[in-house]
């Protein structure tokens, strides 16, 4: 089902689940939420100007016009009971402020990241670690230089249960696959932790 202008949410949902896509500047947040979601996204994009240019490093995003000045909101009805909640997270260190607020109540958190770029995405991962929120890292494909997992994962300085995948968040079956393997990494810690009881 592709979004609409107004897909009314079903009287019988009951289970609001959220989670939060963050990562650097220009890593496709708001590309994702767009790609996946079944409503049309609400997004606080506004157009770059050149005041920006003295703020924001564009030198690794010259086809950037546009950037998002809150957040994205998007929606997937998983059945007629449960629905998550998409929020794309602003990466511009001077919007930082607002993710402790955007984390509250996360499920759990997908770090996008550009592997031109890797070290755009630790201010995410150290904020989602500092708040105990679960998290996958999903590298976006941008077409720069192949890095290995274990490079990524050095470089991002991963755990090993932090899993690592692949995607194109253009696409709205890859960005689809990263949401699953979040929810596969979610289902996973709460198994863990019910043995542990």
């Amino acid at each position: 089902m592709r979004p609409t202008a107004r897909t009314p949410l079903s009287s019988t949902a009951d289970n609001g689940l959220k989670i939060v896509i963050v990562g650097g500047f220009g890593v496709g947040k708001t590309t994702m939420v767009r790609s996946v979601s079944d409503i049309r996204p609400l997004n606080t994009e506004e157009t770059m100007t050149r005041a920006g240019e003295t703020i924001d490093d564009l030198s690794r995003v010259r086809d950037k016009t546009s950037t998002t000045v809150a957040f994205d909101f998007g929606r997937i009805t998983l059945n007629e009971r449960t629905i998550l909640y998409l929020f794309g997270a602003p990466g511009q260190e001077r919007f930082w402020f607002l993710w402790d607020r955007l984390f509250s109540g996360t499920l759990g958190a997908v770090v996008l990241v550009d592997t031109r770029r890797l070290a755009d995405s630790w201010y995410a991962i150290d904020r989602l670690e500092h708040h105990g929120t679960p998290f996958i890292v999903a590298r976006n494909d941008f077409g720069g230089p192949a890095h290995s997992a274990e490079e990524v994962r050095e470089a991002l300085d991963l755990s090993d249960d932090v899993p690592l995948v692949e995607c194109d968040a253009r696409s709205r079956n890859s960005s689809k696959f990263v949401l699953i393997s979040l929810v596969e990494h979610l289902r996973g810690l709460a198994e863990a932790r019910e043995g542990i009881r």
